[in-house]
């Protein structure tokens, strides 16, 4: 097949979750003889990148705006796909993205969209913009020929909210090694001698939460454990203000950190800290996972389906008090973390990356020859099939 991947920032990622599955997925299918076609946007991917792994890389011009960057590099992006690539099967990314669906289904190329972990219900969003969102979402099953999910959760909240059943292919991972100790030499760590947390700095991933709670802990209890808190977010520069405001010496902020470096501060945390409340399966909890972290997450309920019985949850109802609690324990038992690593190990073998492009290759195969008819059945999107769509429910 010829696959289109539309909706992100492009390949190699160097983002969010969303790009990292463009690139495993992208790689995985150019190794099984598909030709892939990525749509990269020129401020965040290198122009002059032509390939990647196996992908071809279309590199189109965007608005550089909160509210019109993703839209608008994706409507050209559907154009474009539609008028001179003509692939076999468009897959698009992100909720907001589905009225482009009808732009590559208008030219006959069969369209499956994954809604992500309902984007309308992050509080960085004004009132008009969630209002689109939730526009979008709701029609994203009827725009597209097929609409997915990462998450079961996400999947049952989207029925009772809009009364439609979509499928769902969870997200996968992938663990490099990386075990070097270079990027903890750089920033002054210890290894087993910090908390991580790794996010967008926005406020639905509530770093500020875990600055808060963190400091509430004395420095005899933390004896001489530090709290990094890696990532930032565009356009979000008032609030990652106020979270740099909110830490003590014992927090760093290291900026983004990808590749080798990234891996090197997972494989060498002491716990990895979650607090998201909103989305669905988030990487950096998979990763986290496939590290062997103690992971401790926010009770949000895609977040507690992602870590199973293998990580540690507090109240996002209540806040600081109930982290506080939770990451004090964390501190006082390292025999429980250590039984917890042992557990994550286990449990992000069910998210095997090559698995999920099993998923993914099966649904693009059976869109590509229903045509661009309409939804596929719910039954087509083999919801209950073995492998990743049950093994993580």
């Amino acid at each position: 097949m010829r696959i289109a991947i539309l909706g992100t920032r492009g390949i190699p990622a160097s983002y969010s979750g969303f790009e990292t599955a463009a690139e495993q997925l992208a790689s995985r299918f150019a190794d099984r003889g598909h030709e892939v076609i990525v749509y990269c946007r020129p401020h965040v991917v290198d122009p002059t990148l032509e390939e990647w792994k196996g992908a071809r890389l279309v590199h189109l011009p965007t608005v550089r705006n909160k509210y019109l960057d993703t839209f608008a590099h994706t409507f050209l992006s559907a154009m474009h796909a539609s008028r001179q690539v003509k692939p076999d099967v468009a897959l698009f990314f992100i909720a907001g993205n589905s009225p482009l669906c009808l732009v590559t289904r208008w030219h006959g190329i069969p369209t499956v969209i994954n809604v992500d972990g309902l984007d309308s219900d992050r509080s960085k969003w004004p009132a008009f913009a969630k209002r689109y969102l939730r526009f979008a979402e709701r029609q994203a099953p009827r725009w597209a020929d097929t609409a997915i999910t990462d998450s079961h959760r996400v999947a049952e909240v989207f029925e009772q909210r809009y009364g439609q059943r979509i499928g769902v292919v969870p997200y996968g991972v992938e663990d490099p090694g990386h075990h070097g100790t270079a990027t903890l030499e750089r920033l002054g760590l210890e290894p087993g001698r910090y908390l991580l947390f790794v996010g967008r700095l926005e406020p639905e991933n509530n770093p500020h939460i875990l600055v808060d709670a963190f400091a509430r802990i004395s420095a005899e209890r933390a004896r001489g454990m530090k709290l990094v808190v890696v990532g930032g977010a565009p356009y979000a520069d008032e609030y990652i203000r106020s979270v740099h405001r909110k830490g003590d010496p014992r927090v760093v902020f290291p900026g983004y950190v990808f590749g080798e470096g990234y891996w090197e501060l997972q494989h060498h945390a002491y716990a990895f800290v979650a607090p998201t409340e909103v989305g669905g399966t988030h990487p950096v909890i998979l990763e986290a996972l496939a590290a062997g972290n103690c992971v401790v997450v926010n009770d949000h309920a895609p977040n507690v389906e992602t870590i199973g019985d293998a990580g540690l949850t507090f109240s996002g109802a209540e806040g600081v008090p109930s982290l506080v609690r939770v990451l004090e324990r964390v501190l006082d038992e390292p025999d429980l973390v250590a039984s917890y690593r042992e557990k994550a190990v286990e449990r992000a073998k069910r998210y095997s990356w090559d698995a999920v492009t099993d998923e993914y290759e099966r649904l693009l195969s059976r869109v590509h020859q229903a045509g661009s008819h309409g939804p596929l059945p719910p039954e087509l999107v083999d919801l209950d099939a073995p492998g990743p769509l049950t093994a993580a429910r």
